[in-house]
């Protein structure tokens, strides 16, 4: 069976959760996918053109992908429950590229793609948030708490991955995240002296 692009950097985008961009390299990618550097320079002309192809795919895959999906579902409540069970699943199982792709932030081919995709997904999770009625300000708080905690999760993962986080936990955090009754049941911050 011939490789595609797409095969290619389905592949890099595996080993960049796992390994980070040191991951995204030819020779490892090829024998991973039972193939040669033949194929590799068939579809890129290098590791650059390579890693942008991945995080083009991280992007569509695991955002616009999952907002049009999600956009679907009518009742914002099991929209945002729906987010948040697959996401933090997926994060404290270690199986998204979220982790790998912040680890490698500082790069100046990934920082412009992961500001556009944390910029999108928290403006999803704030309209979301605003829907289920809490003003604009508590809506990108809790946004911006919700985001904090997948992002979270996936470097305790990398963190302790002798300690995976339990179903329960993770059903725990999904339900506070989710939990927009408890806006006003949340203590303010002590004020500073």
């Amino acid at each position: 069976m011939a490789l595609s692009r797409e095969d290619w950097a389905g592949a890099a985008l595996a080993a960049l959760a796992a390994d980070g961009l040191a991951g995204v390299a030819v020779e490892p990618l090829a024998r991973r996918l039972g193939t040669s550097k033949g194929s590799f320079y068939w579809h890129f002309r290098d590791r650059g053109e390579l890693i942008a192809a991945t995080l083009e795919l991280w992007e569509r895959r695991d955002t616009t992908e999952v907002i049009a999906a999600l956009e679907t579902i009518p009742d914002p409540r099991e929209r945002l429950g729906q987010l948040a069970r697959s996401a933090f699943a997926r994060a404290a199982a270690g199986h998204d590229a979220q982790s790998g792709v912040l680890a490698a932030a500082a790069d100046p081919r990934v920082a412009p793609v992961l500001e556009r995709v944390t910029r999108t997904r928290l403006a999803f999770l704030e309209r979301q948030f605003e829907t289920l009625g809490l003003d604009p300000a508590a809506a990108r708080a809790r946004a911006r708490m919700a985001y904090a905690l997948y992002v979270g999760l996936g470097d305790l993962r990398r963190a302790a991955p002798q300690a995976p986080l339990t179903e329960a936990e993770v059903a725990a955090i999904v339900e506070l995240v989710v939990d927009t009754e408890a806006e006003g049941r949340v203590a303010d911050p002590p004020a500073r002296a």
